[in-house]
């Protein structure tokens, strides 16, 4: 169980970090915009992935969004059609959606996650999902291409269902989402962060090393292929001995 007294608040603004003893909050803090991700936001979020790397204290990421309408509504098209995105470098952003941070990250997810909020929960490692969380890949119904969504999420479920959701933008349920297996628990609206520092209280309990090279291997049987993986599991087994 994460002590919430240990508690401290970092920044502010787009994204909101707090520290939980070892475990790193990250709030994306537009309640009024459905937490949709503008340039700020993105920002503030290769600059907390830059912070948590940097820092060997920090031994998990819970990531959540502020309000219980919206875990994140994606990209913010106002934004983007103003040009206020015009230059930005999304280089964090696609590693995030890739699992790129070495240690665990858990979502929280409350309310709806859509689009490039949806491509969010699929770069976390744990998914943690209020009973009234919403899923989906809507781009195709605006003319747009959900790229890390397409590839991510059939990694996740089973492809003709990755299929369905991609191609109609339809959404699913948390309990749809719990019974394919793309969220780990289903927990009332509201208790979302609460059971996901719980998750994450139980990772970081483990040793440090051992947990970022599980995560490490289960992603590359995904990302390069389960032969490769087994090659680079052995090469980690002739080290432990």
């Amino acid at each position: 169980m994460v002590d919430r007294d240990d508690a401290s608040t970092q920044g502010g603004g787009g994204l909101r970090r707090e520290r939980h003893g070892t475990i790193d909050v990250w709030t994306i803090d537009r309640p009024t915009a459905a937490n949709t991700l503008d340039r700020r936001v993105l920002t503030d979020l290769a600059s907390a992935m830059a912070a948590v790397a940097a820092d060997p204290a920090v031994r998990a990421v819970v990531l959540t969004g502020a309000g219980d309408r919206a875990f994140c509504g994606g990209m913010d098209l106002k934004a983007f059609e103003r040009g206020e995105l015009d230059g930005f470098d999304f280089a964090d952003l696609f590693r995030f959606f890739r699992g790129g941070l070495a240690i665990p990250v858990v979502a929280a997810v409350n309310g709806a996650a859509v689009g490039g909020g949806f491509e969010l929960v699929l770069g976390c490692d744990l998914v943690v999902a209020s009973d009234n969380a919403r899923f989906g890949l809507p781009e195709v119904t605006h003319g747009l291409v959900g790229a890390s969504g397409a590839v991510e999420l059939p990694t996740r479920i089973p492809l003709a269902i990755a299929l369905e959701l991609g191609l109609t933008g339809a959404f699913i349920d948390a309990s749809r989402a719990l019974a394919l297996g793309l969220v780990n628990r289903v927990v009332p609206a509201g208790a979302a962060l609460a059971a996901a520092l719980d998750l994450a209280g139980t990772i970081v309990a483990n040793a440090p090393d051992a947990v970022a090279a599980t995560k490490h291997l289960m992603r590359a049987a995904f990302g390069d292929g389960v032969l490769s993986a087994r090659v680079e599991a052995d090469e980690v087994g002739a080290r432990a001995h």
